[in-house]
C-alpha cells in the first residue's frame, strides 16, 4: 500500500470542528464551558450514570478513581496484570501495594477465580484489600458478575477501567457502569477521541463531586486562594471537549464498523491454523476497539515485523504487569497456568480503525496469508 495502514487512527465525523469555533467564539478557552458540561450530559445519557466528570486523561481518572477509593500509602489495591502500565500507574502515585490478577482465556481479563484465591491469600495473611481495578481489555467485558460479587464480599471499591471499551456491553449494561468508580480513555487511538482526554464516572454524585474539587487544584471557596487538600490539574479543556461532543454522536457508528473489521478478519483467516481471536463471551458485545488474536504456530514478532514491511502496523498484546521491570517487587496471583503471559507471547493486533476501507482490511488478510505460505 502507498499509504501505512494504522493500527487505531483518529476518525472524525464531521460536526467537531462546529463545537470547537462555538468555543472560540465565545472564547471558552480554558477548562470550563458549554462543551465540557454537554460532553459530561452524552456520556451520562449514553452510559445512564448518574455523574460524569470529563478529564485529561484517563490515567487521570483512574488516579481520582483510586482517591475516592480511599486509598492511601501502603493500602493493598488488586489489578489486572494484561494491559496497559496506565491501568496500574496511578496505585504507585498514592504509594499503595499492587498485586496483580492473571486473566482468563475465556474473555483475556481478569479471571474471577485468581481474584478469589488473592482475597483469600490475602485475608489470611491479615491485610485489608481497598480497592481492584479491573480492565476490559481491546473492548471485551470481564465477567462483572462475578467480580462484582467478590468485591462486594470483601468490601473492596471495584474501579472499572473501560479506556479501552466505551460502547461495549454487558448483561444488558453499558460499559464503564459496574466499578463503584468507571474510566474512559480518549486518547488518540481510542474508538473515539478528544486527542487526550478521559471521563470518570460513577452512580456516587458526591465522589463526582469531590474528584472535580480535586482536579482543579482543590481551590476551596474563598476570594484568595485557599488549599486545605492537595489537588490536580487534571479538567479537560473546553476545546478538547467539543471534540469529544461530536466524537459521541458517531459512537455507535465506530462500534459498528470496527465489529465489521473485526469479522472480515476471522472469516478470511479462519483457514489458517493456529489462529484464534479474542472471544466475545455470552451476553457481552466488544466494540472490538482492537482486533485481537493469538497465533499458535509462529514467532508473532517475526509476523508483525513483515507486516511492517508491507506498510501495515500491528503490535503485540500487551506485556502484563507482573512481567514489566518496574512491577517486578510486586506479588502476581494466577490458578496453575501463567495465561496473561501466554496471551503476551502468542498475541497480535491488527489495524482495526474504524475509518479503515474494506480494501485496506483485505490487503492486511492477503499479506498474513502470504506469510504464512512462505513458511
Amino acid at each position: 500500500m502507498a499509504e501505512k495502514i494504522l493500527l487505531s487512527s483518529p476518525h472524525m465525523g464531521g460536526t467537531e470542528l462546529d463545537y470547537i469555533n462555538d468555543a472560540f467564539n465565545k472564547n471558552w478557552i480554558a477548562p470550563l464551558g458549554e462543551n465540557v458540561n454537554n460532553f459530561e450530559s452524552s456520556v451520562k445519557q449514553y452510559t445512564g450514570s448518574k455523574a460524569a466528570l470529563a478529564l485529561s486523561s484517563g490515567t487521570a481518572a483512574i488516579h481520582l478513581a483510586l482517591i475516592e477509593a480511599e486509598v492511601k500509602e501502603d493500602d493493598i489495591v488488586f489489578c489486572s496484570s494484561l494491559t496497559f502500565s496506565a491501568s496500574a500507574n496511578p496505585i504507585l502515585y498514592q504509594k499503595a501495594t499492587p498485586v496483580f490478577i492473571d486473566s482468563e482465556e475465556d474473555t483475556w481479563n481478569m479471571c474471577p477465580k485468581a481474584l478469589k484465591k488473592a482475597f483469600e491469600k490475602y485475608e489470611s495473611l491479615g491485610k485489608k484489600v481497598k480497592a481492584v481495578v479491573a480492565v476490559n481489555l481491546y473492548g471485551q467485558s470481564a465477567k462483572y458478575d462475578e467480580i462484582v460479587e467478590i468485591c462486594q464480599k470483601h468490601d473492596a471499591v471495584l474501579v472499572e477501567d473501560a479506556a479501552e471499551s466505551l460502547g461495549s456491553e454487558y448483561l444488558g449494561k453499558k460499559s464503564g457502569t459496574f466499578g463503584d468508580l468507571g474510566i474512559f480513555s480518549f486518547n488518540g487511538n481510542k474508538i473515539i477521541t478528544t486527542s487526550g482526554g478521559g471521563m470518570l464516572i460513577s452512580n456516587d454524585e458526591e465522589k463526582i463531586k469531590h474528584a472535580l474539587f480535586l482536579s482543579t487544584q482543590a481551590r476551596e471557596k474563598a476570594l484568595h486562594y485557599q488549599h486545605e487538600e492537595m489537588g490536580y490539574n487534571y479538567r479537560l479543556s473546553n476545546i478538547s471537549a467539543g471534540i469529544g461532543i461530536g466524537q459521541m454522536e458517531v459512537l455507535d457508528d465506530r462500534v459498528n464498523r470496527r465489529r465489521e473489521i473485526f469479522n472480515i478478519y476471522k472469516e478470511s483467516l479462519k483457514d489458517i491454523e493456529g489462529v484464534n481471536f479474542q472471544p466475545e463471551i455470552e451476553y457481552s458485545k466488544s466494540n472490538r476497539w482492537l482486533t485481537a488474536l493469538t497465533i499458535d504456530s509462529i514467532d508473532t514478532y517475526d509476523l508483525i515485523n513483515y507486516l511492517g514491511q508491507h506498510n501495515i502496523e500491528a503490535r503485540p498484546v500487551w506485556k502484563p504487569m507482573h512481567l514489566q521491570p518496574v512491577f517486578k517487587d510486586y506479588d502476581y496471583i494466577s490458578l496453575n497456568e501463567d495465561v496473561s503471559k501466554g496471551l503476551f507471547e502468542r498475541g497480535v493486533c491488527l489495524p482495526s480503525g474504524s475509518n479503515l476501507t474494506n480494501k485496506e482490511v483485505y490487503f492486511v488478510c492477503d499479506t498474513i496469508k502470504e506469510y504464512f505460505k512462505a513458511l
